[in-house]
């Protein structure tokens, strides 16, 4: 990828035992700090609702904390799909392990979703894109990247059954709470707003808060709130993969001249339209079939970069082949697709079981479909990933405690190894670490992963503790 990305996954917690449910998450959290065994836990407040303790770094360049109730676990800085795909996939991993530990993985279970279909509540996976600030937003650019992020949830959507009274605000669902549906989106029903600032209320598709995480003058973060959380391979790399690459087709100059009539609106239809047809009115008047529109992004894509290097010809590739398959025959992408893959596999359950859309069963089955254990997970079991970006185990694992090398994740990991092996009293964030004793160490630099502040910070530390230490053997 030609920038860096980050994503942030908020875990749905089940369990069957009523009484042990309040405690799980922080259990689960202060098992992955206990003794630094992942990370260090943060020792300040980081905002009014992240005080000590909530959360803190972790070694492999990532982020783990309680956000709303919700254990969140955030991906280090990634400059490669695979990475994005391994460093995500590590999220999972650490649950798995820590619920084994802890005993109570016959108790407590996580899923990656973002629907509770008892409350109507939502929890996200918001994505973050470093952005170039020379990147011209125009009118016509930002209205042609809603366009896009809006239609992308054709191959990007995990799907659900049911929808949610929130829908009904904006006007454009007859019956609100209606259960007998299969929905495209998890996340349509609750997006308000085509650009909007807040991420708990009136959600957006682009979120307009200006908070970079770098050096503001040369960069601004894009952060996404409105796609679903991916439990295929496939689905998430495409979704990832093309995002990244339409960012590379605005900062050049280069995306299709594609204004939608109304984004939020277009958006929720199309999650509530699975069978298609997938027809968009544009500002212009006219209606147009969402695949051709996306293809317009696909062509500007291919014309710009193919050959650029080989991550980037491979998802072309895998991108072109989706929209084909949309286009003729979506069940070609069972295996690869979230949301067409759960609608087949709950049509063979409901012909079998005799079951209508409504059935309770059904949204059980739903939350299976997206069960972080492998052995479980209803979707995981259907999983066709292309081989480019297919992951062994010991990928995963490798990642448990090693930052990407290509990106500040290293910087940070290091001066955080540094600080445990010390016992330094530290202050950690994304882009700043602090010690006693000792300046702040600025990592304004996202794709660098050695700066040279580093080595004179790391000296200034760590210098007059050996000498303490050599005049108390005296």
């Amino acid at each position: 990828m030609n920038r860096i990305v980050g994503l942030e996954t908020e875990y749905g917690c089940l369990t069957n035992n009523i009484p042990v449910s309040p405690g799980a998450i922080t259990r689960v959290r202060d098992w992955v700090f206990a003794n630094q065994r992942y990370g260090l836990i943060d020792v300040h407040q980081r905002d009014w609702d992240e005080p000590a303790g909530n959360g803190g770094f972790l070694f492999n360049g990532g982020r783990t904390y309680v956000d709303m109730g919700h254990l969140e676990y955030c991906t280090p800085e990634c400059l490669s799909l695979i990475d994005i795909h391994r460093y995500d996939r590590v999220g999972d991993a650490i649950l798995l392990q820590a619920l084994k530990e802890l005993k109570m993985e016959k108790e407590v279970s996580f899923i990656r979703n973002n629907v509770d279909h008892y409350s109507g509540a939502t929890f996200g996976c918001h994505e973050n894109y470093l952005v170039r600030r020379s990147a011209p937003l125009t009118e016509a650019n930002v209205q042609s990247l809603l366009a896009f992020l809006t239609l992308r949830l054709l191959y990007s959507s995990s799907g659900r059954v049911g929808t949610t009274i929130a829908a009904e605000f904006r006007g454009e669902i007859s019956q609100p709470a209606l259960d007998n549906i299969f929905q495209i989106s998890q996340r349509a029903d609750y997006i308000n707003n085509d650009l909007f600032e807040w991420v708990q209320f009136n959600r957006a598709i682009i979120n307009t808060r200006d908070e970079p995480l770098a050096d503001s003058r040369k960069y601004r973060r894009l952060h996404l709130l409105h796609g679903d959380t991916n439990v295929l391979p496939a689905t998430l790399l495409l979704k990832i993969g093309t995002t990244s690459l339409v960012l590379d087709l605005l900062e050049a100059d280069c995306l299709p001249k594609v204004i939608l009539a109304d984004a939020v609106m277009t958006f929720r239809t199309l999650s509530h339209q699975p069978e298609g047809p997938w027809l968009v009115p544009l500002a212009s008047g006219r209606c147009v079939n969402a695949v051709e529109l996306l293809e317009q992004f696909w062509a500007a894509g291919n014309r710009e970069f193919r050959g650029r290097d080989p991550e980037t010809t491979i998802l072309l590739d895998i991108w072109r082949k989706n929209l084909d398959g949309l286009a003729n025959d979506p069940d070609v992408l069972v295996g690869q697709v979230d949301w067409i893959t759960k609608r087949w596999l709950f049509r063979q359950f409901m012909a079998e079981e005799k079951l209508s859309w409504n059935d309770p069963w059904l949204k059980s089955q739903d939350l299976e479909f997206h069960h972080i254990d492998p052995a479980r997970s209803l979707g995981l079991a259907l999983a066709r990933t292309p081989e480019p970006w297919d992951l062994s185990k010991e990928n995963i694992d490798k990642a448990l405690r090693t930052a990407p090398a290509n990106t500040r994740a290293a910087a940070r990991s290091d001066a955080m190894k540094l600080l445990r092996e010390h016992a330094l009293e530290y202050y950690v964030d994304w882009e700043i670490l602090g010690a006693e004793g000792g300046n702040s160490l600025q990592l304004l630099d996202p794709f660098d992963a050695s700066p040279k502040e580093a080595d004179a910070w790391t000296r200034h530390l760590i210098e007059p503790k050996e000498k303490t230490s050599k005049k108390s053997l005296r």
